[in-house]
């Protein structure tokens, strides 16, 4: 496969820009070799500019649920752009976006646009703050939110990637007052809140933790969340970013029937364009300016593009079929995936919620950051690059799940299948 394209362009990025990427995990580290450029993308296809095109289970990370270069959305944008790019001003395309999302997810009353996730998460922790006058948060080993100070204490995604500490630079009286527990472990969880609870501003979860590879929640661990929180009068925060319209219109609080009190969301509901937002409870988002007192503003927060985006991307999600189609795919898919590596004796555990999943390639059955970390990296690596040589692009770390679209078709995945026998086999030795 000749990448000379790629590698000029990468040697060029590095001159002026950190590692030659804008986000860690691009860099390609934690695989070895150098990042791919993308020239374009359609469908469930990417395509490299030396030409490489490859069946895309990344997805940009989640949001291209529709695959790329939805012609809808291509349309809806290409209008909006004639009509202006950015106001500063309100635009009705925000409140149509607005009410779809609040029709959509249960627990959301008001919501607030913003510009990322990493920018809906520090809001959300400041608002609980405001509201409780309390200053400690609690997160989970592995899951990532961001990278606002008080949240990279034991991130997973490229922090754990890249094979970082904690990172630098983060002022010590926040990081104390962030309380890390294990993922899905309720008894810590009750431990905790019944030795300090009341000292507690909120706790933050992925209902299903998409930044150390896809891990469930266990059986009763996310109600259990939702009652230690409500008694000590502390606010949980479910981190939607990646689940959010991924598992279904109401996301992993609808799948799983616990309502937390403000949710942040991302990705999808930007259609592809830079978006974020959090939203829950009215008394709560009646806090925030200028309702309120607690500030939080952006300039290009609800910005016309990333509404008007977003808006068309809610309405085919609303389609009847659609999430059975994506869970059908992804069944599919996963089987294959499980199906070779039992063929082949490669000790790999696979989880799968909704149309988001990961293989580890480790013989434990993987609950929590722990489990994770027992994986075999460099077995992950060699796959990988051997999954690249056949024309399958994949998340570049084995921390990081994997996203299936609309677009994709069975003979893609079928094609995809037949290729990871193949790459596993080669990385096997």
């Amino acid at each position: 496969m000749n990448t000379s394209k790629s590698e000029a362009l990468f040697a060029r990025a590095q001159k002026v820009m950190p590692g030659g990427v804008n986000s860690p995990v691009r860099a390609f580290k934690a695989v070895g070799g150098h990042p791919l450029f993308i020239a374009s993308a359609r469908g469930a296809r990417v395509t490299d500019v030396d030409g490489n095109t490859f069946i895309d289970y990344v997805g940009s990370w989640g949001p291209m649920i529709a695959g790329h270069a939805h012609p809808r959305i291509v349309e809806r944008v290409k209008r909006q752009a004639e009509l202006g790019t950015s106001f500063g001003a309100p635009t009705g395309l925000e409140a149509e976006l607005a009410e779809k999302v609040v029709a959509a997810v249960p627990s959301i009353e008001v919501v607030r646009m913003v510009n990322s996730g990493t920018e809906a998460v520090m809001s959300a922790i400041r608002i609980a703050r405001g509201a409780t006058g309390r200053d400690q948060i609690v997160k989970f080993e592995g899951c990532y939110h961001g990278h606002g100070d008080s949240l990279l204490v034991k991130a997973g995604s490229g922090v754990m990637s890249l094979g970082l500490p904690d990172c630098p630079g983060i002022v010590a009286d926040l990081a104390k007052n962030t309380l890390t527990l294990p993922y899905n472990d309720a008894s810590k969880v009750r431990e905790l809140f019944d030795r300090q609870g009341d000292k507690i501003a909120c706790l933050i979860v992925e209902p299903v933790a998409g930044n150390m590879g896809v891990v469930p929640p266990a059986t009763g661990f996310l109600e259990t969340l939702r009652e230690v929180t409500r008694k000590a009068g502390a606010v949980l925060i479910f981190d939607e970013v990646i689940t959010g319209f991924r598992l279904g219109l109401g996301g992993a609080q609808e799948r799983f029937n616990v309502l937390p009190d403000m949710t942040c969301l991302g990705k999808i509901i930007g259609g592809g364009l830079p978006v974020g937002a959090y939203g829950g409870r009215q008394d709560l988002m009646d806090k925030v300016a200028p309702t309120g007192a607690i500030y939080q503003a952006g300039t290009l927060s609800g910005n016309p593009l990333a509404m008007a985006a977003g808006c068309e991307m809610l309405d085919i999600l609303a389609e009847e079929g659609v999430y059975g189609d994506l869970e059908k795919k992804s069944d599919m898919l996963c089987r294959g995936y499980q199906d070779n590596a039992s063929a082949l004796g490669v000790a790999a555990r696979f989880t799968r919620v909704g149309a988001m999943f990961s293989m580890f390639f480790t013989g434990r059955d993987v609950t929590d950051y722990e489990s994770v970390k027992t994986c075999d990296t460099g077995l992950f690596q060699r796959y990988f690059n051997a999954l690249l040589e056949e024309g399958v692009y994949m998340a570049p770390s084995q921390f990081e799940a994997g996203f299936m679209s609309l677009a994709h078709s069975e003979e893609d995945i079928q094609q995809t299948i037949e290729a990871s026998q193949r790459a596993l086999r080669k990385a096997r030795g």
